[in-house]
């Protein structure tokens, strides 16, 4: 099981890593939204290729902010049973959940999304817009984004099975949002 939790941490790190730089660009996109704005209301000037960049950013943070959240166990769930099953059930919930729907959905979708991004790179895609973006980059973002989310599963998955087997204890509790 220890070879396994090495693994686990390595991918926990490289997506704390990857939640960093997200809430980096979250003030990037919003720095790049205003400058763009004052340019052009006060200057009747403006880029394509600010307003992509924004874009881009966005993407980026959804992609890979999923696999972030989903670390931090901030992601969304549907409460009917989870919150009435004890600690272990809650684990092997999320054990089940993630083995059967999240991981071979997210491989899925990142096999699909290949060959999206791959004809884009092929012809080296540009945007349409006067002054925008290459745009096979940003394609790239859409299969890595789901490659990193199912590995984050898979590290949950490993610590799941090791607390339920007793080698560790984790903090899986799930708070309800107030609303």
């Amino acid at each position: 099981m220890r070879p396994l939790l090495a693994v686990s941490n390595a991918i926990d790190a490289l997506n704390e890593k990857i939640g960093y730089v997200c809430n980096i660009l979250v003030l990037l996109a919003c720095l790049v939204s205003a400058a763009n704005a004052m340019i052009r209301y006060a200057f009747s000037n403006s880029s394509n290729g600010w307003l992509e960049l924004q874009w881009y950013m966005f993407a980026i943070l959804v992609m890979f902010g999923a696999s972030y959240t989903f670390k931090r166990n901030e992601h969304v769930r549907v409460e009917i049973f989870y919150l009435t099953l004890s600690d272990r059930g809650q684990l092997w919930l999320d054990m089940i959940g993630t083995l059967c729907f999240l991981i071979p959905s997210c491989l899925l979708l990142a096999y699909l999304s290949w060959p999206f991004f791959m004809q884009a790179y092929n012809v080296g895609e540009m945007s349409g817009n006067a002054g925008g973006l290459l745009r096979w980059p940003i394609k790239f973002v859409i299969p890595a984004g789901f490659v990193m989310l199912a590995l984050q599963g898979v590290s949950e998955v490993i610590k799941r099975i090791a607390a339920l087997q007793g080698y560790v204890t984790i903090d899986a509790k799930y708070e309800r949002p107030t609303q």
